[in-house]
């Protein structure tokens, strides 16, 4: 009778995956069609994904280094619902900030529910029915549970889903001295935690966003993959999202310019259109790009080189809602003429990059179809409402510290922390009872780490032309032994997959009657960090041993190869 297998040993042949050779249709980045080829995710529908056994593994991996990280600087793990009353987050504001990425339910009995983005107002309630004294504090509270946004357009695959693992967590204290110290020691865990998973990350500043704080950091894995863009300076080190790096280069003087004149120029209602037909630099063009601010129609004004960044436009005017204005915006307001619009004479509120300083001379639209005007000053001709930072960073604008060139580049997301402060305390009242017995505000810090996007992140960092090529420390398995053959072959894996997981490891055995092509193939696609083949040498037992990320290959002893593996010492 056969030995049973131990329970370390998974067989392929009765693993639930199934490998693709060809790329899936839908597939946007490498990371997200590698997923899908090795069998670790499966698209259930849009923005919702299936993690099978192999995948399951990888992503438990990532959440238990988070856990052992965060427990180790005193974070106490719960889980609250996912489900939560809409009025929690209306009693902040974040209701109407999220707007259409809450989704909402309503009950058999009419009462109305959002599925939590995220849980600062749940875990506000939570410590103020359990917190009394200023001698319960400070405390951690984190939680590794799944979030729900309604993406608009869902894209990479586990990286902007509808449905996602995260691992959210609150610090409470009496003071901002003991915040600051929450701060530090969840900042130096997630640098821990990155670097325990293998991921490549710059730690930058951001803006808070519908979070609120006064301070945010965020964690950004670099890829070509990544939805957001920061900024970096290599003469000094500082680094920030595009979205938080400010404007500081002082606007250069100009000629006195003459009185302002308006011309006929039929066919130009884009700067490009403009520009390739009068000969006029894009950066002398004022581009006017109409808004809705809480549903309000604002004109925001940016040099024509430069992009409107509404990021950081939602970012300056938050917590209200911005949108570009829609086709019938434009039809309720015929004084709106689109392509033509100058701030002179314009009757709605007018925003401006600091670019557009007092004295400059524009060229821009006239407010009538097919004309624009020139010398056009501010200051003389037109006013601005409100200064904001709002175009976007280019490639060489000066760094906010030391005026060097910035460079750009683009990453994932896989945590942020933030310094909130009162924001959810005010909004929920939570005091205690200070040294002095009298009531003492609480002050929050909010800390997240996308643990399914960091799956995802690591797919896009590590993976090369062959296929996943995960880290030890989330890797599925420790060793991929492949049984290149029938028999001999066979066998020989068999037994040394006993060997090493009798040794603790964890061991992915390729025992299926498949050939020994399609096996190799198939274990580099699945990205274990080692593979150990029994195959031509077998007889002799020999095994070869292949570092996946290398591609190095040693043929060794059997018991040499257990003894590399497992640390110990050939007998």
């Amino acid at each position: 009778m056969p030995q049973q297998a131990s329970t370390q040993v998974q067989r392929m042949s009765r693993l639930t995956v199934r490998t693709l050779r060809d790329d899936p249709a839908d597939a946007d980045s490498p990371g997200h069609r590698l997923l899908v080829r090795a069998g670790y995710v499966r698209r259930s529908s849009a923005g919702m994904w299936s993690w099978l056994p192999l995948g399951k593994r990888v992503l438990d991996n990532v959440a238990r280094v988070v856990r052992e990280e965060m427990d180790a600087i005193g974070g106490q793990e719960v889980l609250l619902p996912a489900l939560v009353p809409a009025e929690t987050y209306e009693a902040t504001g974040r209701a109407g900030e999220y707007g259409d990425l809450l989704f909402r339910l309503t009950d058999r009995k009419g009462a109305r529910y959002v599925l939590g983005p995220t849980h600062e107002e749940v875990f506000t309630h939570l410590v103020k029915d359990q917190v009394t004294s200023y001698r319960d504090l400070p405390v951690i509270l984190y939680q590794v549970q799944t979030k729900y946004r309604d993406e608009a357009r869902p894209r990479a695959g586990v990286l902007r889903g509808r449905e996602f693992l995260m691992k959210d967590a609150y610090s409470f204290d009496t003071g901002d001295d003991g915040l600051d110290e929450a701060y530090r020691l969840h900042r130096e865990a997630y640098l821990r935690i990155f670097r325990r998973l293998g991921l490549d990350v710059r730690v930058v500043s951001a803006v808070s966003g519908a979070m609120g704080g006064s301070r945010s950091e965020e964690f950004l894995a670099p890829a070509a993959a990544g939805e957001d863009t920061f900024a970096a300076c290599a003469g000094c080190g500082y680094a920030a999202n595009t979205e938080a790096v400010a404007f500081t280069a002082k606007v250069p003087a100009a000629d006195a310019p003459g009185p302002l004149r308006e011309i006929d120029t039929p066919g130009t209602a884009t700067v490009a259109e403009l520009c390739e037909r009068h000969g006029v630099p894009a950066s002398a063009v004022l581009k006017n790009v109409l808004v809705t601010v809480d549903g309000e129609i604002t004109a925001v004004g940016v040099p024509g080189d430069r992009e409107v960044d509404l990021g950081k436009l939602a970012e300056h005017l938050a917590p209200a809602v911005v949108s570009l204005v829609t086709a019938e915006d434009f039809a309720a307001r015929p004084d709106l003429v689109r392509g033509y619009i100058g701030p002179q004479g314009l009757a709605v509120r007018y925003l401006a990059d600091p670019r557009v300083a007092p004295g400059t001379a524009w060229v821009t639209g006239a407010n009538h179809a097919g004309r624009h005007a020139w010398d056009v000053v501010c200051g003389r001709d037109f006013e601005v409402d409100r200064y904001l930072d709002v175009a976007v960073v280019e490639p060489g604008d000066p760094c906010p510290r030391c005026g060097a060139g910035l460079a750009l580049d683009r990453a994932i997301e896989v945590g942020h922390i933030f310094r909130l402060g009162r924001k959810y305390t005010d909004a929920f009242r939570l005091d205690v009872l200070g040294p002095d017995g009298k009531p003492v505000r609480v002050t929050m810090g909010s800390y997240g780490i996308g643990v399914s996007r960091a799956v995802g992140a690591l797919a896009e960092q590590t993976a090369d032309a062959r296929g996943l090529c995960w880290p030890a420390e989330v890797a599925p398995a420790d060793v991929h032994v492949v049984a290149a053959g029938k028999g001999g072959p066979l066998a020989l894996a068999e037994e040394a997959a006993e060997a090493l997981a009798a040794a603790g490891l964890r061991v992915l055995l390729d025992d299926r009657a498949l050939s020994p092509g399609v096996k190799f193939a198939d274990a580099d696609l699945i990205g274990v960090p080692r593979h150990l083949v029994a195959g031509r040498r077998a007889a002799e037992r020999v095994l070869e041993l292949k570092d996946r990320a290398t591609g190095e290959r040693q043929d060794l002893a059997f018991a040499e190869a257990v003894a590399r593996l497992t640390g110990g010492t050939a007998g």
